[in-house]
């Protein structure tokens, strides 16, 4: 058994944050807490390090709050909660001084201004970014300035598994009760294959996304939708899981699924136009701003265009770009096409969409509190109600760095209240033998992938609704029986989370009964 102050489960901008800051807060004082983050794979690997066009912040004098705050709430549908949308807006800048003075760099241009970039639903110039890799290079600063410290310990290959509460002292815990309490989790180190238990005075989760439960996504293989499952279990509340963005341009490659490499909106930002197979800018006859319209509206027109042609893609065309601007801005996606053979300079790059970020989660307030005392939670794996029916393009990791502070100063009033719960009882492994033919655990993967893909992508219906959900019950009644005679192992765990989650999206569709921001069902046409 492991007791810490502060427990942290993830390890993106939204983790690291939290973490930095709560080191410099106790560094000059007497008491000095300690920190913990777990990270189920190495400590560089978060869908943060995946984001390419940038964070969303008005710094310039020509820009205003206002306008932000406008185009958020028009991207979402106006179902935004307006007071977060204000909240995050008007403290992104501090929040970015922070990610400076860490380390981060942001492309400049000449003058030594910030060279400041547009993007789908922006009525300015306000994205910051680092080439075509803004979210590498803002994990490769905040996790050189966590190592100064020595009282934050890292542990990677750690799986968090459950969320310890009063279930576990043997109380019935319920969606309904006021005083379900955190205490910690159990986590499967990978590397001994023990579940260990760490007590905890104030947990933070900050588990990114749920890419995973779609074949083809932008996100890494760590997005399982661990910490939504996780909170979800213990009885947490959750809400808008329908709201599932597809990133209108992921490479598309014959014949691959999984992992699909990003082409990042900036690159439209720049200039660069959609196309049909005709060469047709074909975006403006859904919507005046074209390829520039938000990511809702631009991955139905394509999700149409390729239905129309019988298609697979679509197409960018980049070439209109200039070609210095081209290769200097966007490096890793010049570098990447051009090892597939495409030269972006000349050729069209063929696009179609892929999952890429959730805009509902774990329900916090604006302290960044859950419904489950001294469990804080943060980033992409929450509901904020900052993004409400559609995220705006780069306000996620405005969103990570503003919650993490808000996360912190309430941590630092929790952690003053809270003593440990020493009476958890060890993880029962009793009756379990070791882990079955992981073919077993892959083929529900695979199964449960298709159907969300095929069943509640982009276009829904209530007959695809009700197939989906009959399909998912058959996968999670097998997968439960497995997981109750069988020791723990990461692939099983994820599997367990990722049903979790495809049940509260396909609940959250079935229940939304007009057609908003990225949920889009033909029977409400």
């Amino acid at each position: 058994m492991t007791k810490v102050d502060f427990l942290v489960v993830g390890s993106g901008i939204a983790g690291l944050s939290y973490a930095l800051k709560l080191c410099e807060y106790y560094q000059d004082k007497e008491y000095h807490p300690q920190i913990c983050l777990i990270t189920k794979d190495e400590p560089f690997e978060s869908n943060t390090r995946y984001a390419q066009g940038g964070i969303a912040a008005v710094i310039d004098a020509r820009d205003s709050y206002e306008k932000h705050i406008q185009d958020t709430l028009i991207a979402g549908s106006h179902i935004n909660n307006e007071e977060v949308v204000k909240l995050v807006v008007e403290n992104g800048p501090e929040r970015i001084r922070e990610l400076i003075n860490w380390g981060t760099q942001f492309d400049k241009s000449d003058n030594g201004e910030y060279n400041l970039a547009k993007e789908g639903g922006h009525s300015d110039h306000r994205i910051l970014h680092f080439k075509d890799v803004t979210g590498q290079e803002i994990q490769r600063a905040l996790l050189n300035a966590i190592k100064q410290y020595d009282n934050v310990k890292i542990l990677q290959d750690y799986f968090a598994v459950d969320l310890i509460t009063q279930h576990h002292l043997g109380e019935d815990v319920t969606r309904y009760r006021k005083d379900t309490q955190c205490y910690g989790v159990y986590a499967l180190n990978k590397i001994t294959g023990e579940v260990e238990t760490i007590l905890s005075k104030v947990t933070l989760l900050a588990t990114g996304g749920i890419g995973q439960v779609y074949k083809t996504t932008t996100n890494p293989s760590v997005a399982t939708g661990d910490g939504i499952a996780m909170t979800y279990r213990a009885k947490g509340h959750v809400q808008q899981m329908e709201f599932v963005q597809f990133h209108p341009t992921a490479l598309y490659q014959r014949g691959h699924e999984g992992n699909a490499f990003l082409i990042t909106e900036a690159m439209r930002g720049s200039g660069a136009i959609l196309r049909n197979s005709k060469g047709e800018d074909f975006v403006k006859r859904y919507d005046d701003r074209g390829s520039l319209a938000p990511r809702d509206i631009v991955a139905r027109a394509i999700d149409s265009e390729m239905k129309k042609e019988g298609k697979e893609h679509v197409w960018l065309d980049a070439s209109v770009i200039d070609e210095a601007e081209l290769k200097s801005h966007f490096p890793s996606i010049y570098s990447h096409c051009q090892k597939l053979g495409i030269d972006i300079t000349k050729e069209y790059i063929p696009v179609a969409p892929a999952s890429h970020y959730l805009c509902g989660g774990i329900v916090v307030n604006t302290k960044a509190e859950t419904s489950i005392n001294n469990l804080l939670a943060c980033g992409e794996c929450t509901c904020t109600g900052l993004h409400g029916a559609n995220r705006l393009a780069s306000n996620s990791l405005l969103e990570a760095a503003v919650y993490a502070h808000e996360a912190f100063v309430t941590a630092t009033q929790l952690v003053e209240q809270t003593q440990w719960m020493e009476q958890i009882p060890d993880w029962n492994k009793d009756g379990t033998t070791v882990p079955e033919e992981l073919v077993l655990i892959n083929q529900s993967r695979s199964d449960l992938q298709r159907v969300m893909s095929n069943y509640v992508g982009i276009v829904r219906s209530n007959e695809r609704l009700r197939r989906a959900f009959k399909r998912t019950a058959l996968i999670y009644e097998e997968t439960e029986e497995l997981y109750k005679r069988t020791e723990i192992s990461q692939p099983l765990c994820e599997l367990r989370n990722m049903i979790t989650i495809c049940y509260l999206v396909i609940s959250g569709a079935k229940e939304r009964h007009q057609n908003i921001g990225l949920h889009y069902s033909i029977d409400f046409e």
